[in-house]
């Protein structure tokens, strides 16, 4: 290995990666808001009870409590969505994303580019709350946005390298915020331990399965919510496209696209730990999952993704802005 030229992770590859992250990033936030609004309407809860979890799937409750304390719908929405001081909000998302495509427009498409464009373009016009009888419509429209710019990229790009780091950071962002909302859920979204099995819980569980687009999916393969059954579904499922195990194939697969390595061989570190956590994903039983504590297991799970991340970067010698040195703070 000391004597090969590494695939040096150069400025293209390193703009596409954190490109797809923080548009995948602003698509999911816009889901949870949107999802949230939903449950509002089926099961009101206190404020705090209802949007704090939002805020503590995004891991920034620290910086949330120290400018706004209390959590409300307002401050939330405002937090996550538009704030500039968030670097995790829909706003800063979109905006760091156009940065890297500007910065990469000769291997993008012209297609990718306008539609990266035209969604911060988008979220500059509202710059604040949308009216109520709106909200639902906003959030909708940036999330389909973001889904566009998936079908244009996979439509228009050449899947060569750089598709395959656009691919590789589109699928650790997913699969970290599906393991958060589900931990999220687990320890946090039900008011008293007695709603546990009645229709209360049922709703809760319904909504973390539409907070990744799952709940029609889950409903063909298993029918009635079952905690364990979507457990199953949204960690080890190999066919839905955001469940943890489907993300880390897919990014395993062009990890290996990009180093060559051959299969069931790795090259370097990140190879390693990725194809640990493939096989580990592969062989592991959700009652073995549950049994050992599922708040447990997903917070490993979210400690290996770190360090598949920082693996790419000492592997591919990932260049170190102020802008990236942020967001692979928290990114994962």
């Amino acid at each position: 290995m000391r004597g090969e030229s590494l695939p040096l992770l150069s400025r293209v590859a390193d703009s596409v990666y954190w490109m797809a992250r923080y548009i995948e990033r602003a698509e999911n936030v816009a889901r949870f808001i949107g999802v949230n609004l939903n449950l509002q309407i089926d099961l009101p809860l206190a404020p705090a009870q209802q949007w704090q979890p939002l805020i503590d799937t995004s891991g920034d409750s620290e910086l949330f409590k120290e400018r706004y304390g209390v959590a409300t719908q307002a401050r939330v929405i405002e937090w996550l969505a538009y704030h500039a001081d968030n670097p995790n909000s829909i706003a800063s998302c979109l905006r760091y994303a156009r940065e890297n495509a500007r910065s990469v427009r000769e291997t993008i498409s012209s297609e990718m580019w306008a539609q990266v464009n035209s969604m911060y373009l988008q979220i500059q016009t509202q710059r604040s709350l949308p009216e109520p009888e709106r909200m639902l419509d906003a959030f909708r429209e940036i999330r389909m946005g973001c889904h566009l710019f998936e079908g244009v990229t996979d439509a228009t790009m050449s899947h060569n390298e750089a598709w395959h780091f656009m691919r590789l950071g589109r699928m650790l962002e997913r699969a970290d915020k599906t393991s958060r909302i589900l931990d999220v859920k687990y320890f946090m979204l039900l008011p008293s331990v007695r709603d546990v099995g009645t229709p209360y819980d049922d709703i809760h569980w319904t909504a973390v399965l539409k907070s990744v687009s799952g709940f029609e999916m889950y409903r063909k393969k298993y029918g009635r919510i079952a905690p364990a059954d979507v457990v199953d579904f949204l960690v080890m499922d190999h066919e839905f496209p955001r469940a943890v195990r489907f993300c880390i194939k897919s990014a395993s697969e062009s990890l290996q696209s990009i180093t060559g390595t051959p299969i069931g061989a790795f090259r370097y570190r990140s190879e390693q730990l990725m194809g640990q956590l493939r096989a580990e994903l592969d062989f592991t039983s959700v009652e073995t999952v549950i049994r050992s504590g599922l708040h447990e297991y997903l917070d490993r799970l979210q400690l290996k993704m770190n360090a598949i991340d920082s693996g790419l970067r000492d592997d591919f010698a990932v260049r170190t802005t102020p802008m990236t040195q942020t967001q692979t703070q928290s990114s994962i």
